[in-house]
């Protein structure tokens, strides 16, 4: 992971690549019990945090505002450290609930890219941000994947030196 030093390279689009050190160690070091954090099945927001009370007879209740669910409706939630983490393959709990999440944080701090195994998925902030000049071009110049914040410069520019150094075998499929 790069250091805040090493994220100068990106300029002001440094804060919509990856957040400040400081930012990510407090939120890694939030208390956290993997036995009763689970998100939760909600009708207007569609997956919430909540706290395992209890599970009796194929029903869970659930701190949220306190409801009680079917229990397949309730899925385990990561500890903090995997709060907005860049690449969601790295996840221990891997389901919608925590994709999502991931995403929907990530969105909100304005870290519009995030990977999830090969794949870069992108969130679209329907506004401009400053992460398309040349100065984040060069930055993620001759980079590989995991040296820089996820982005598609990353992904282009990979592709390109995997081209350049297998010849045609290597492709790259774009969708929407």
């Amino acid at each position: 992971m790069s250091s805040d030093a090493e994220m100068s390279v990106f300029g002001e689009a440094a804060p919509y690549l990856r957040k400040p050190e400081r930012e990510r160690i407090e939120c890694q070091n939030k208390p956290f019990d993997a036995k009763s954090a689970v998100f939760v099945v909600d009708p207007k927001e569609l997956f919430v945090k909540g706290t395992l009370q209890s599970k009796d007879g194929g029903k869970a209740t659930v701190k949220t505002d306190v409801v009680t669910v079917k229990d397949d409706e309730v899925f385990p939630m990561n500890p903090p450290k995997f709060d907005k983490i860049e690449d969601m393959a790295m996840m221990t709990h891997l389901n919608e609930a925590a994709v999502l999440y991931n995403l929907k944080e990530r969105y909100a701090a304005w870290m519009i890219y995030t990977y999830s195994g090969l794949f870069c998925v992108t969130v679209n902030p329907y506004k401009w941000l400053p992460v398309y000049n040349q100065e984040v071009v060069v930055a993620y110049r001759g980079k590989k994947r995991q040296e820089a914040p996820p982005h598609i410069f990353s992904i282009s520019d990979n592709a390109y030196q995997f081209m350049l150094t297998d010849g045609a075998t290597s492709s790259l499929l774009i969708t929407f």
